[in-house]
């Protein structure tokens, strides 16, 4: 099956194009964003803070999103979280020193939340629309516009953002986000809907009742999480400011390292996507190790670095979505939001985790090189921890 009989599915066409132009708007602010606080003179741990807001709502709200997933209606949770997406970024707008950096961190936060919830909504649906190939299909393409939005999104908004300033790039990411709105109207969304008769405690409880007792999904969510680690928004925000911009404006080096990691997850599933499996899945984890420490290496030129963060970003796309679809096929449909949600909440904390490590070890006096090659040797822990996990759980049971 190939993603074009994929997206013949009604709700999954439509669903894309949904997050096509709302991921496309989200990445187009973020180089505004951090551009615009690099402008007023933030330093390392601004810059980490800054982008641990966008991570930190999925970490402590999850128990709270896994709920509200499980319980209301898809499209209309999706209208509102996309009216809270757009009433934020217009918020950015009154942000004009760094006085007011704290406003801009909330406003942030809860823009992010909206992110969080809908992202986890969509990915908790996705396994109830379609199954198999299909499902695993649907991951894939998810993942392809995320880095196309990603690509496109960074590279359009950091010179975007250079012609035109900060707040006209608020103006036009809120009005990108109006017309994920109108798409939305029109979709027609037809699912068994799971009655739930439990208090929302009850729900609370039964839901990390069932994962603590499911040590199988608690070990794949962990290792979904190591994902976390290619968190370089901060790192690539440093490089462009200590290093770079000497050479080239902070908003298009933002722009251009983003576009060009981004390009790596875009073109990677297509040919890995093949490739991967449960038996060699460590080796990837290997190849993303490496690919880091390689980009280490090659940041003390600007051009080097961007061939660098292309291999880097080769294989995150499909090293994301088959650990999510590990996940989604040993998970119950009845607790699919709240699983959902607290793997989220892992993945999330790693991104945070990352980020301040970022901040503080360069605040501390750690190199940049030094900082991204600990990264990639991340990644070699986590192939032997998956090693050890399948051992034990695949081939044991495939046996």
């Amino acid at each position: 099956m190939t993603y074009l009989d994929t997206l013949k599915h009604p709700v999954i066409r439509r669903l894309s194009l949904i997050q096509f132009i709302s991921y496309f708007g989200t990445w187009f602010s973020q180089v505004a964003i951090f551009s615009m606080i690099v402008a007023f003179g933030a330093d390392e741990i601004t810059i980490a803070l800054t982008a641990t807001m966008a991570m930190l709502p999925a970490v402590i709200l999850a128990p709270l999103i896994g709920l509200i997933i499980d319980k209301i209606d898809f499209k209309k949770l999706m209208g509102i979280l996309l009216l809270v997406e757009i009433s934020m970024t217009l918020g950015f707008i009154f942000i004009n020193s760094l006085d007011y950096v704290w406003v801009l961190m909330i406003l942030i936060f809860i823009r992010s939340s909206a992110a969080s919830m809908l992202f986890s909504a969509e990915m908790a649906l996705f396994p109830k629309l379609v199954s198999g190939e299909m499902l695993k299909n649907t991951n894939e393409i998810h993942s392809v516009i995320w880095s196309l939005c990603y690509a496109l999104g960074m590279a359009v908004g950091g010179v975007v953002t250079y012609y035109v300033g900060f707040d006209m790039a608020f103006i036009i990411d809120a009005s990108l986000y109006t017309i994920a709105v109108l798409l939305l109207i029109g979709l027609k969304l037809s699912i068994e809907k799971i009655s739930h008769t439990e208090s929302n405690f009850q729900m609370l409880k039964s839901g990390f009742k069932y994962l603590r007792s499911q040590k199988k999904i608690l070990h794949l969510i962990l290792l979904h999480a190591s994902i976390g680690l290619t968190s370089f928004d901060a790192l690539i925000t440093l490089l462009a400011d200590f290093q770079y911009k000497t050479y080239i404006a902070v908003p298009l080096a933002i722009g251009w390292m983003n576009a060009t990691r981004a390009l790596g997850l875009m073109i990677g599933p297509f040919i890995i996507s093949n490739i991967i499996s449960k038996q060699n899945l460590h080796y990837f984890f290997v190849l993303q190790g490496l690919a880091i420490m390689l980009w280490s290496l090659l940041e003390y030129n600007f051009y080097f670095a961007l061939v660098g963060l292309f291999v880097t970003g080769f294989f995150i796309t499909t090293l994301w979505s088959y650990t999510y679809l590990l996940i989604q096929e040993e998970t119950n449909p009845k607790y699919m939001g709240r699983v959902i949600s607290y793997n989220d909440m892992f993945f999330m904390l790693s991104n945070v985790t990352t980020a301040l490590f970022i901040g503080y070890a360069s605040k501390w006096g750690l190199s940049l090189e030094g900082i991204t090659f600990t990264l990639g040797l991340g990644f070699i822990v986590v192939a032997g921890y998956y090693v050890w996990f399948k051992k034990r759980y695949i081939d044991v049971h495939e046996a």
